[in-house]
């Protein structure tokens, strides 16, 4: 690629975008024959104000489009680039009745196989190789839509609906971590109405978390809460109900729901939906996973945590930090730990003491380095740390920072 034309490269982004000439040229304003003639080197491209639409509208990197290696933070193969986000996003918008249609003759994976790619991104997931998962969601999300579609009419229809609700699934949360937050909420709206087509409840109430958080993220934050509540009070246990999966999701939607209310300041609200948490965590007794929530009683304590951060209590947070069970701590997923730890990062900052709030993105950054360098967040959340540090900052956290490319 380095040593083709620029025509030639900008011919191999089209196609890879799945553009036509006509729709290139219709987006940048040019004609057809224009295009063309670019692309066979016929006419020069000898402004850079033209290179850069070009780029824009190809999603790509200026530098990748002029034959050199783009910029990138040294641990950018842990994150995602814009090649990456712009597959997941080509991926995501074929999912509609024309792509279904042409999917249809297309040989689809056997679900054996599926439930075993689904179950692998689940575990790359929970162990926060965030950048792992983003370099294989795009094949992973258009085999889950083809087997969908292949299986529609078969014994496998649900199964296979499914499996592609947690593709989705997969997606927003991933998006969500790495700021890509419009494709994020796209991802969990579509798991909806997979989820529902499943049969399965508890898999839509995940779902409903999804795009929540995708709310959230947004800056959505009471809406993020209504729907956490409203799905919550279809999915409450009645007395005598004790299925554990279905006690998981119910917390879990009641944990996100008190975190939307953290963020806008909405403390009752928010104490009496992790009540509510604590008591189905107790019926539960003791930590589970069912449909990925890692819901139980240590869940809902990092969460009141995250929640009195959110409220600007860091000395709350602290506390509650300090008086985890070691154990219980300890054997949570890595991804729920590291996400902790960038918390608690932000609570020790709020009151102040920045030696501590370094230690807990150091003590993130071993545990799931994608959690931390990756997260846009955890980049202001240690900007703000350096520039509080008095003196010179540790050699750990000098060289975290000069990975991330992060400075004062």
């Amino acid at each position: 690629m380095d040593e083709l034309p620029i025509g030639r490269r900008v011919s191999y982004w089209r196609n890879r975008r799945k553009m036509s000439q006509q729709v290139f040229a219709d987006r940048l304003g040019k004609s057809k024959s224009w295009v063309d003639k670019v692309e066979r080197g016929v006419r020069r491209l000898d402004k850079f104000s033209v290179v850069y639409e070009i780029a824009d509208v190809l999603q790509l990197d200026v530098q990748l489009l002029l034959g050199k290696d783009p910029e990138r933070r040294p641990d950018s193969m842990n994150c995602i680039d814009q090649i990456e986000v712009a597959e997941i996003r080509s991926a995501l918008e074929r999912y509609d009745q024309i792509s279904a249609f042409f999917y249809a003759a297309a040989e689809p994976p056997p679900i054996a196989e599926m439930r075993k790619a689904a179950l692998h991104a689940w575990q790359t997931w929970e162990h926060g190789r965030y950048g792992v998962l983003a370099r294989a969601l795009p094949k992973l999300l258009r085999d889950a839509q083809a087997a969908d579609t292949a299986y529609a009419h078969s014994d496998d229809s649900r199964e296979a609906a499914h499996l592609l609700g947690q593709v989705y699934q997969l997606a927003s949360s991933v998006l969500r971590k790495l700021g890509e937050l419009d494709l994020s909420w796209l991802a969990a709206d579509r798991s909806i109405a997979v989820s529902q087509r499943a049969g399965d409840q508890l898999l839509a109430g995940v779902a409903t978390t999804r795009v929540a958080n995708a709310l959230r993220a947004l800056g959505r934050h009471r809406a993020a809460l209504e729907v956490n509540v409203n799905i919550a009070n279809r999915l409450c246990p009645t007395p005598g109900e004790t299925a554990d999966d279905q006690l998981s999701v119910y917390g879990f939607l009641l944990l996100q729901g008190a975190m939307a209310a953290s963020c806008i300041g909405d403390s009752a609200t928010m104490r009496d939906l992790l009540t509510a948490a604590q008591d189905a965590a107790a019926g539960l007794g003791g930590d589970k996973n069912h449909y990925w929530t890692s819901f139980g009683p240590t869940n809902v304590l990092v969460h009141r945590a995250a929640a009195a951060v959110e409220l600007g209590e860091g000395g709350l947070a602290i506390a509650i930090h300090d008086g985890l069970d070691p154990t219980a701590f300890n054997a949570m997923l890595p991804e729920r730990r590291a996400h902790h730890y960038l918390d608690m990062a932000r609570g020790f900052a709020q009151v102040g003491d920045v030696e501590r709030a370094g230690e807990m993105l150091l003590e993130g950054d071993l545990l799931a380095p994608a959690e931390i360098r990756c997260r846009p967040i955890a980049h202001e959340v240690l900007s703000d740390v350096l520039r509080r540090t008095r003196g010179t900052p540790t050699a750990a956290l000098a060289e975290l920072a000069e990975q991330m490319g992060v400075g004062v």
